[in-house]
């Protein structure tokens, strides 16, 4: 028995084949474009998205099932009778609707969100992206008259094309503002406030069972990219945490039965995931916008040109010689939750090199995550350790810096794809196998080896205030 997991993320698609003995093998991969039709605007094309998925699944050959996990809140708009999308998708890295969100805000709406949803007002989440369409694109009206308008995250749009069943999973759900944390449906209040019409709205399901067909094949699990991830690295217990070190660096830890309000330290509540027949696992999550993202970013101004001239700095830590950057490239997620931030540099004298611009965005980025396990340790009882995978989890230096500031082990899985791991793992779950393979033991740990976290999260915390409404000043 083996299945295939479709790990659709931010840059590209790829597809794994899984079987009953842990093999673990990568058959596809395709990367899509990036579309940026305005400043802070970011898109995809769906039907370039739905190809990749439709290839990535076909090169696994003959399986029992399939997974898909999808980049969480983006959203897409299509036409339920030709099944034709009628924008390009808009990522969840946009901030189109920040407008909205600051309106809803400052009229007091955050309370309600924060209730019902266990989400603050962002343009990260999905409902003001999915009322963007029917305000801005002239089709979408016209298809609402005719009751043809479907709004929904990517894969419900993935699976309205793979098998004509028009549904998306609870934590897909939980990532758009529009669903109670109590009930896990879609709720009135919610849809009202957004102005998001329920009826174009997907039937929400557990994360495992029968999401229709593709070619004769069962769909078995659907959830998004990060809670998949969270379930890859074999987190299970209240307080298990890992860190995906991706385009952003996303934090997730397990809750367990019962939600944990998190909104006085600016984490988010959310679904870990639901098996069919279960009640769902709760999780506290907290994202930082800039991660890989931002590595690229400095790469392309020619800041280094191999990834291995970043892997170690011979001088101390920048932080500690006054130098800080803040990767607020694209604003600040978790705790702060501003999106006027702006990227920063802050000590920059005569005597300061490319090298030492680099050390102090690697510290940035590790700092930031440390910024969110810290918010996270004030609600739950955290692990020891903090399991992390992610192109920047290659990087030794990440690596060590992140369990200096944390005071934390450190830990490598040694599977690099943990998303489709994860969603491998959960689609066997879909097709009732009860035992699953054992994970295989981890790569490497990083354990603390400075005591100087105190003073280094001490000195970011001021760099975080001066890039704070950057934008708005």
């Amino acid at each position: 028995m083996k299945v295939v997991a479709v790990d659709q993320g931010t840059t590209g698609t790829k597809s794994y084949v899984y079987d009953v003995d842990g093999r673990f093998t990568s058959v596809a991969g395709f990367e899509h474009a990036q579309v940026y039709p305005q400043p802070g605007w970011v898109e995809h094309d769906p039907e370039e998205l739905v190809r990749h998925v439709t290839l990535a699944i076909a090169a696994a050959g003959k399986v029992d099932a399939i997974g898909i996990d999808n980049q969480g809140e983006t959203v897409i708009a299509w036409d339920s009778a030709t099944g034709r999308p009628i924008h390009n998708a808009i990522v969840w890295q946009d901030d189109r609707t920040k407008d909205v969100t600051a309106r809803l805000e400052a009229e007091g709406a955050e309370e309600l969100t924060q209730e019902l949803a266990g989400l603050p007002l962002d343009s990260y989440f999905s409902a003001a992206k999915l009322r963007w369409f029917i305000d801005h694109v002239p089709e979408a009206k016209g298809l609402l008259k005719q009751k043809r308008l479907r709004l929904g995250t990517s894969e419900a749009f993935f699976l309205a094309r793979l098998t004509g069943q028009f549904v998306t999973d609870v934590t897909n759900a939980s990532r758009t503002s529009l669903m109670s944390l109590d009930s896990f449906q879609w709720d009135p209040k919610l849809c009202d406030l957004f102005g998001v019409p329920m009826e174009c709205l997907p039937e929400i399901r557990p994360s495992t069972g029968h999401f229709g067909e593709h070619k004769g094949v069962p769909v078995t699990a659907s959830f998004v990219d990060q809670q998949a991830a969270l379930f890859g690295h074999g987190c299970s217990g209240v307080g298990d945490v890992k860190i995906t070190f991706g385009t952003g660096a996303f934090a997730l830890a397990i809750a367990g039965a019962k939600r944990v309000n998190g909104s006085r330290f600016g984490i988010v509540s959310t679904v870990a995931w639901q098996r069919l027949k279960e009640k769902p696992h709760f999780a506290l999550e907290g994202g930082v916008y800039n991660a890989a993202s931002a590595v690229n970013w400095a790469k392309q101004l020619g800041l280094f040109s191999d990834y291995a001239e970043i892997n170690a700095f011979g001088k101390e830590p920048a932080i500690l010689r006054g130098l800080a950057f803040v990767p607020a490239l694209s604003g600040l997620a978790c705790p702060h939750w501003d999106r006027a931030a702006a990227g920063l540099w802050i000590g920059l004298g005569l005597d300061t090199t490319r090298a030492d611009l680099m050390q102090s965005l690697i510290e940035g980025v590790a700092l930031r995550a440390a910024e969110v396990i810290a918010a996270m340790a004030e609600l739950l009882p955290l692990g020891a350790s903090v399991s992390v995978d992610g192109g920047m989890a290659k990087n030794p230096y990440l690596l060590q810096v992140l369990a200096d500031v944390t005071g934390r082990t450190i830990v490598v899985p040694s599977s690099t794809d943990l998303t489709a791991l994860g969603t491998a793992r959960m689609a066997m779950r879909g097709l009732g196998v009860a035992t699953l393979p054992e994970l295989p033991p981890p790569a490497s740990s990083v354990k603390p080896v400075g005591t100087y976290g105190p003073q280094a999260r001490s000195r970011f915390a001021t760099a975080i205030t001066r890039a704070r409404g950057w934008k708005e000043a």
